[in-house]
């Protein structure tokens, strides 16, 4: 008889599992708002410099609260604040729908962006214990479910808009979503952080492996985020093929992030973090240079290949790295690290931008392809843990 037959998981999977879902419910939520932006724009007429300015209150709000998610989490572990965040997360998202006004939408965006950061810096805390539980590097697996989340969301937005849709009903969907799995999976995230001493402080600078890091991180968040913000267009205006193929680099690059973010784990187990972080700036700058040397769709399409690539595991294996500090707690040293890489994710569009407008566009990425190789020379240069 079957029936009475009950399989029964090792714990440190059933942790894995439950961290797993709070990683596909931050990207879920965030994917769900980007795939709506273009209809709220429209709702509130916004010109394209406004939207601009609006889409600000989200890093705002992000780089506000790193110092306070560390130290909420050092303070009280991540648990609680993995479960509180992922709630006021997925309950902050149909406001973004509801806001009638401009002011409206920067406030519910800077709030976003701090409950965002909060779930991030906490599950990533989770995802570090996990990995003790483990003994090898799991954490680029977690940011591949965020990806995949992200594809997700993208389409369930686009399914959304089909259907007529309006923003506020598909994010209140979106929110449903996260509550049941938060209700189903707090109770089976970790109690105690690793690597937590209660002798560490909660403020404290940085020392130089994690600024390395952080530096590490910044480098290749400008490379992210040239790719999420310019990919298009210079599809768009300089390879120039059928309307219906300029988003196809942006495609190839989003394949082998997600991609590279599965198997990530295992080429890092068999050949250590060091090695993975020098191959990973190589792809980078290697991508980048091909796609502006040689300007033509194919050639361009394996450029972004490359860069989704080397780009995929440098995040998730510097934060596993972070999570190890001798010197502070898993949160803390992960705000830190945190607030240096972000600081590329916000500050290399705008940069691109700045530069093509002197220059050209080719430049411009020929200057974030530098950012690649500056990632294999700090790897080069570093000492990381077995």
């Amino acid at each position: 008889m079957t029936a009475g037959i009950e399989i029964k998981l090792p714990q440190k999977r059933i942790n894995r599992i439950a961290v797993s879902f709070f990683f596909f419910l931050a990207g879920l939520c965030f994917s769900s708002w980007a795939s709506r932006i273009p209809n709220i724009q429209q709702k509130l007429h916004l010109s394209n410099a406004a939207l601009g300015g609006v889409l600000l209150g989200l890093p705002a709000g992000l780089l506000t609260s790193l110092p306070i998610a560390g130290w909420l989490v050092a303070k009280f572990s991540s648990r609680p604040v993995v479960i509180t965040a992922a709630i006021l997360y997925g309950c902050i998202l149909p406001l973004l729908g509801f806001a009638e006004q401009t002011w409206q939408l920067v406030a519910c965006l800077f709030l976003f962006g701090m409950a965002g950061n909060m779930l991030n810096i906490s599950m990533n805390t989770q995802a570090i214990g996990t990995e003790a539980l483990y003994g090898r590097t799991i954490m680029a697996s977690y940011h591949g479910l965020w990806s995949l989340a992200g594809f997700s969301g993208a389409a369930i937005g686009t399914l959304m808009i089909g259907f007529g849709i309006l923003p506020y009903q598909h994010f209140l969907v979106i929110t449903s979503i996260a509550l049941l799995i938060t209700l189903i999976n707090s109770r089976f995230l970790l109690l105690t952080d690793a690597n937590k001493n209660q002798h560490q402080p909660i403020f404290a600078k940085p020392d130089k492996s994690l600024i390395t890091l952080g530096i590490i991180a910044f480098c290749s968040m400008i490379c992210e985020g040239a790719m999420f913000d310019w990919s298009g267009v210079y599809f768009q205006k300089v390879i120039q093929p059928p309307q219906a193929l300029v988003a196809a680099g942006y495609t190839a690059f989003m394949s082998t992030m997600a991609t590279g973010r599965f198997i990530g784990d295992w080429f890092a187990t068999k050949m250590g973090i060091k090695k993975i972080l020098q191959i990973s700036g190589a792809l980078t700058a290697t991508g980048l240079l091909i796609s502006i040397l040689f300007p033509y769709f194919i050639t361009a399409i394996i450029g972004f290949l490359l860069v989704g690539a080397g780009v995929s595991s440098v995040v998730p294996l510097v934060y596993s790295a972070a999570g190890r500090s001798k010197v502070l707690s898993p949160g803390v040293a992960l705000a830190a690290v945190s607030t240096i890489g972000y600081l590329g994710f916000l500050f290399g569009p705008p940069f691109i931008g700045f530069i093509a407008q002197a220059s050209n566009l080719k430049v411009s990425l020929g200057l974030i392809a530098i950012m690649g190789l500056a990632i294999t020379v700090m790897a080069t240069r570093s000492k990381f843990e077995k």
